[in-house]
């Protein structure tokens, strides 16, 4: 801070006769504290200026430069005091008016500020200085009205940005610093947050804004229990701290529904598991970590309801809310998985893998890469229109339907485009029973490796009418189908020799 100007005596004035003159004796005091001034020792300054105050104490002057002296040990509050008290013995002391005036503006008082520098100006209009720090003063007004409206249309950023300027002019401002803490904690930065209340409670630890700022960190951090002490604190320092009252109130609430909803899910309920979390979601929507927590669990609750694309829309809210929260990459990435979206499994699960590389979470990014990779091929069970885990027995029933119902006899009577469409349908049904019904074959299939380059297979290369005539008239016999408009997949004849 730049230096206060004091009031050095122009003379030193001629020894009294009389030591025990109390005047004479503070005017002393009052040199020796001068002397500390100019040497930067604001503490013994202080001192000097005190025995001189209680020397003489109707002097304007003393207590002129003992508010200096705060004012350079940051100890605006008392040298406001001080000043107060120096332009009521002397109406027409103008250092004592700036110096009012400067002590309102680091306190974050502009109004009261603006006055004493117009009392000032009212003493001496060309007082550079004091036209000045009245522009300073008119300058913190209008921070302050657009952090007003800033915070009102909860534009935080906006805010911050104001009180950084506004604390420029007025660094002991206790009042910007708290809103600036606030907005801070309202957008996430908790730890600068954290920072700014610290300092205030280090400062005053009765401080009940900074107690509810501090809570309001943790709350926003999940630290609900530990939260909810300080705004309890907060509560007691000012109990008509409305803030408190509700950040409190919404604290408690949201653990107590997210921890009903919690034991419903254990229990299996997950219909009132996923009620009671979504009744949670509405409690308090600036408090992110816990909200993306919570949507996280209802995509939980979602997924075993069989409500998958729910599922995945509460984990795109969560990682939304916390792009670093794991948890809801995995849960989305599973969703995928069993809805068969292999690419944005593989997507998730390799932002996992680069985020915390286990073991785990490389199965789960290989095993998506090698289900992506499967889907890219002809899917031989959609063919045959039969589940994963289809027997031999049903694969080979599913075989005969099919083979039957895209027969190139069959549909010897319609138009070229539709025969060439049910030769490629039996084709690949004959392909598609190849693979499956071949232990080997199937295996590898399944495991995703590719049967052109390891098992010598061919999808190209074989003839359809083979395996249907292997299947159907292994022994020797024939057949004809009914290919009449109104024949059926099952209008067909044996003939046996």
């Amino acid at each position: 801070m730049a230096a206060v100007d004091i009031d050095m005596p122009a003379e030193p004035e001629p020894q009294l006769c009389n030591p025990d003159d109390m005047e004479r004796e503070a005017e002393g005091f009052k040199e020796q504290g001068n002397a500390f001034y100019s040497k930067k020792d604001y503490s013994e300054a202080f001192n000097y200026y005190t025995k001189a105050i209680e020397a003489s104490p109707k002097n304007a002057s003393y207590y002129g430069n003992r508010a200096a002296t705060l004012m350079m040990l940051c100890r605006f509050r008392e040298a406001l005091a001080d000043s107060q008290q120096a332009v009521r013995l002397d109406d027409c002391f103008m250092k004592g008016h700036l110096r009012e005036g400067k002590c309102h503006l680091s306190l974050g008082n502009a109004m009261a500020a603006s006055r004493c520098f117009q009392k000032v100006l009212e003493l001496e209009p060309s007082n550079r200085e004091a036209q000045n720090e009245n522009k300073n003063a008119t300058t913190l007004l209008e921070f302050e009205r657009m952090a007003d409206f800033g915070f009102e249309k909860r534009d935080f950023r906006k805010v911050v940005y104001c009180m950084d300027r506004a604390l420029t002019l007025a660094s002991a401002c206790h009042r910007f610093k708290i809103l600036k803490a606030e907005c801070l904690a309202l957008l996430g930065r908790y730890p600068e947050a954290q920072s700014v209340a610290s300092d205030i409670l280090r400062m005053d630890s009765t401080n009940a804004d900074a107690l509810y700022v501090r809570g309001l960190c943790l709350y926003y951090e999940d630290c609900i229990d530990k939260a909810v002490q300080f705004f309890v604190q907060a509560l007691r320092m000012a109990p008509d701290h409305e803030k408190a009252r509700l950040a409190c109130r919404n604290a408690k609430a949201l653990k107590a529904k997210k921890e009903e909803g919690n034991l419903a899910f254990k229990s299996c309920s997950y219909e009132a598991a996923h009620q009671l979390y979504t009744e949670a979601l509405a409690i308090d929507p600036n408090n992110i970590k816990t909200n993306a927590k919570l949507y996280c669990n209802r995509a939980t609750a979602g997924a075993k309801l069989k409500k998958l694309n729910q599922a995945i829309e509460d984990c795109t809210s969560a990682i939304k809310l916390d792009d670093t929260y794991i948890k809801a990459y995995l849960r989305r990435a599973q969703c995928y998985m069993d809805t068969e979206q292999y690419e944005e499994a593989v997507r998730d699960y390799e932002k996992v893998y680069q985020t915390e590389k286990t073991s785990d979470h490389k199965h789960l990014l290989k095993t998506a890469q090698m289900e992506l990779k499967k889907s890219k091929r002809k899917d031989y069970y959609k063919v045959l229109g039969v589940g994963k885990n289809a027997t031999e027995d049903e694969i080979k029933k599913a075989y005969r339907k099919r083979a039957l119902m895209h027969h190139p006899d069959r549909h010897s009577a319609a138009t070229r485009e539709v025969q060439k469409e049910e030769e490629k349908k039996f084709k690949e049904v004959g392909e598609a029973f190849t693979v499956l019904s071949d232990p080997k074959k199937k295996s590898r299939y399944d495991n995703g490796h590719d049967l052109d380059d390891d098992s010598g297979f061919d999808g190209g290369d074989f003839d359809a009418n083979n395996i249907f005539r292997a299947f159907f008239g292994g022994h020797g016999g024939g057949y004809t189908f009914d290919s009449s408009p109104d024949a059926g997949p099952g209008n067909f004849f044996f003939q046996f020799g």
